[in-house]
């Protein structure tokens, strides 16, 4: 490996080693931290081997009208950031990245926002940011010579590895827990061949039963505790910036699960940052379901210090994780940025995705809470009128669909959690009608649609 470029440095006691020295479970032998990559030759103290950051920019930009694969790619597109790999060969890649940052003009002109974005992950090609982790991780795997991957999901991770093993020819294990994952999810994971056991568990308890076989089996991990996820991860912080004139919006807010996400942006600013690529940070703030906020209640409790692992529910499964393995990264993150961390109820979530759905941008329920969260930053003023803000909608809507239409016919939300927001649902509902099959039926439908919920501009 490019150990000559990179190497990996524990976050907890600052051990450093090189990149084939980590354990199966990428913890620290000494102080079982994870670790994040590091670059010694510019983002160290002391690291004299800085890239010319005009330079830079230049390059990466004249890679988007280049041919060659790896210049397709989001992520490899911007390779000099992330020189983890000996060979570029033997990089995996679907065409990941390069998503669009999608203008919010409904929204914005409901909350009184002059500067409103999406950036939409979910138009990686398995529906999901973790693409572009899975891209950097899985070439890793393949030039190590491992034959097999695996990971412990809620969904998005397992369509991706699988997908991008596939590709590579690798085999594939996924650990699920059983009957608490999206269909739309899993079924991905069975196409692209991986072998898919469903436990009598919940998330954090496949995360354990993974930690396990690792050790006994050259099985290559590919959950987020893996530091070369968070390498691909960083690069929408660089899209971001780029599509931005290299200026950052004001604010960014990610959903929170795993809370690798948010640390790898965090650690892609901060990068650009140390190489002049851009002047200031954004405030990165989390934002959680109610019924899955561990970090949440953390920051509430004492500032982010310690965690306290909870049961999770949300039926945002995406983020249905209560024993977060990447809080800590985020926890500074956070700190460093001067973001915050709330939750949201599982009724704004709902109201906050049909809203996105009204901008013709669907997304699946976990993406929504980043909505359902500005709403309340705007609220309270900690988010003014003339501030940028960029909300990261990380899967695809299709990812969940019988949550959709659940939400249009009225039985997604029990009436407890409908009755809070039942004034904002009502509009936003459009379940299917039964008519007539004739042109007057199907007029007098429109007629009487028109009559109780004008169109919206």
């Amino acid at each position: 490996m490019s150990d000559n470029l990179h190497k990996l440095r524990c976050f907890g006691c600052g051990q450093l080693i090189h990149g084939d020295q980590a354990g199966p479970n990428f913890r620290c032998a000494d102080c079982g931290d994870l670790f994040e990559v590091i670059y010694p030759g510019w983002n160290q103290t002391g690291g004299t081997d800085r890239p010319n950051a005009g330079a830079l920019k230049w390059l990466w930009r004249e890679r988007r009208l280049s041919q060659e694969t790896l210049d397709q790619s989001g992520v490899w597109r911007f390779r000099e950031l992330l020189p983890i790999l000996d060979r570029q060969e033997n990089a995996v890649t679907l065409r990941e990245g390069n998503t669009p940052l999608y203008a919010l003009p409904i929204a914005a002109r409901a909350l009184g926002l002059e500067s409103l974005f999406a950036k939409h992950q979910g138009m990686n090609p398995t529906g999901s940011f973790k693409d572009t982790g899975m891209t950097s991780a899985l070439s890793v795997a393949r030039e190590r010579g491992f034959t097999w991957v695996a990971c412990a999901s809620t969904g998005n991770t397992s369509a991706a590895m699988a997908a991008y093993a596939a590709r590579a020819g690798l085999r594939s294990l996924v650990l699920i827990p059983q009957g608490k994952i999206a269909w739309g999810k899993l079924s991905q994971a069975m196409d692209y061949g991986a072998v898919t056991c469903q436990l009598e568990t919940d998330f954090d308890g496949c995360v354990r039963v993974l930690s396990h076989i690792v050790q006994e089996a050259p099985i290559y991990l590919l959950n987020s505790v893996n530091p070369y996820r968070l390498e691909g991860q960083k690069t929408p912080a660089l899209e971001i910036a780029e599509a931005m004139d290299w200026n950052v919006p004001d604010h960014i807010l990610v959903p929170g699960g795993n809370l690798a996400n948010s640390s790898a942006l965090g650690k892609g600013f901060r990068e650009m940052k140390e190489l002049g690529l851009i002047h200031r940070l954004p405030r990165i703030t989390v934002i959680q379901a109610e019924g899955s906020a561990p970090l949440s209640r953390s920051f509430a409790a004492n500032g982010g210090t310690s965690l306290e692992p909870v049961e999770a529910h949300t039926r945002a499964t995406a983020i249905r994780i209560g024993n977060p393995a990447s809080w800590r990264k985020a926890a500074q993150v956070i700190h460093e940025t001067g973001g915050w961390c709330l939750d949201v109820t599982e009724g704004e979530i709902a109201v906050a995705k049909a809203e996105l759905g009204r901008e013709g941008i669907g997304s699946e329920p976990a993406s929504a809470v980043t909505l359902a969260g500005l709403r309340k930053l705007v609220a309270d003023g900690r988010i003014g009128r003339s501030e940028s803000v960029v909300l990261l909608l990380t899967g695809h809507t299709l990812k969940d669909a019988d949550y959709t239409i659940d939400f249009h016919r009225g039985t997604l939300l029990q009436p407890e959690e409908a009755a809070p927001v039942a004034a904002a649902m009502e509009p936003l509902c459009r379940n299917a009608m039964s008519v007539d099959a004739t042109p007057q039926a199907v007029l007098a439908a429109l007629r009487s649609v028109a009559e109780m919920q004008p169109a919206r501009g």
